[in-house]
């Protein structure tokens, strides 16, 4: 059991790590509620009406990123804002907007499976003494895969006529995406959970195995560090060479020898600035200024509250399907296709 002074020196050693634990918690619990009032909606149709009526939470459009990309896609060529998922249209355009300024803050922040993914690698760490690091060879090798998944699903939408985006964009099948992801994960195939327990197995040897080598969704926010508008910078006069940068980035980049991170894969979580034990050896930029080690997270949240506020009072928030609609789609949902 750690004495209470230890925590405290971690609070104080490590302010924006420390609260970036409690904002991944807080953000996985919400979500957590969110599937769970999902699965209240869901059931109310599915039982005929026997169990109570529960509002749909508009938050779990942001599991459908293939309809906001369809939605985004309609939304600059026509001006139409989706209004089936106008939620998720909102999430996905801000988190993958944001990264221009903010990198991936969305990954290690919100995402829920990047917070499992970097929990499991601590476990890991607590089994194992170590994350292990995959081979160079290897590394080449998966590193392509999400990018060739990203540009498979961006080919795909954008190849695609705009009225066929619209057409699809209100057919039942979108309509009702959300609900067969739930039916997805409720009768979720030996393959499925396999895949699953792969993924997170893996995890516990190579830290966010998944983020690192296969989201595509995480790539297409990581392409906004292709401007490099936002970057952590290294000292070489001051840097002790120490590498503590190095072993507690989740991604897994070599901090310790760059001279400015412009990894895709940087999240910019902090942890490398934190660990430095040489201050201002790792420093935060935004257009090559410092900035204070807070500019990032507190700006990205500030806006991330207001795209939220100003979607929900001009309403761009909630879906135009009503109960009747819903009753219809759900009892035909195995039917969907």
């Amino acid at each position: 059991m750690k004495s209470r002074d230890w925590y405290v020196k971690q609070i104080k050693r490590k302010p924006v790590q420390i609260t970036r634990y409690v904002v991944q918690t807080v953000f996985l619990l919400f979500l957590l509620y969110v599937g769970v009032r999902f699965y209240q909606f869901y059931m109310h149709f599915e039982t005929l009406g026997e169990s109570p009526f529960v509002e749909r939470p508009a938050a779990v459009e942001g599991f459908l990123p293939i309809s906001a990309l369809m939605g985004l896609k309609i939304w600059l060529g026509t001006g139409e804002f989706d209004i089936i998922h106008p939620a998720g249209l909102v999430l996905f355009s801000f988190f993958v907007g944001s990264a221009f300024f903010f990198r991936r803050t969305f990954c290690s922040w919100i995402c829920p499976i990047g917070t499992a993914g970097e929990w499991i690698g601590r476990l890991g760490k607590k089994l194992f003494k170590r994350n292990f690091e995959a081979p160079t060879w290897l590394t080449w090798l998966l590193t392509p895969i999400k990018y060739l998944l990203l540009l498979f699903f961006i080919g795909m939408v954008i190849l695609m006529p705009t009225y066929s985006a619209i057409e699809f964009i209100n057919t039942p099948y979108n309509k009702i995406s959300d609900i067969k992801m739930l039916l997805f994960f409720l009768h979720i195939s030996g393959f499925g959970l396999g895949f699953v327990v792969l993924m997170f197995g893996l995890s516990l040897f190579y830290k966010n195995f998944w983020c690192c080598f296969l989201c595509p969704y995480g790539a297409l926010i990581g392409l906004g560090a292709i401007f490099r508008i936002t970057k952590v910078r290294r000292n070489e006069e001051t840097c002790m060479n120490c590498e503590m940068c190095t072993k507690v980035c989740p991604s897994r980049i070599k901090v310790h020898k760059a001279a400015a991170v412009t990894n895709l894969n940087c999240t910019g979580c902090l942890a490398c600035v934190e660990a430095c034990p040489v201050k201002d050896t790792l420093t935060m930029t935004v257009a090559n200024k410092k900035v204070n080690k807070w500019f990032i997270p507190v700006a990205f949240f500030v806006l991330f509250f207001i795209v939220v506020g100003f979607a929900k009072l001009t309403g761009h928030w909630e879906t135009i399907i009503h109960y009747e609609e819903w009753k219809q789609l759900i009892t035909e949902a195995n039917n969907i296709q």
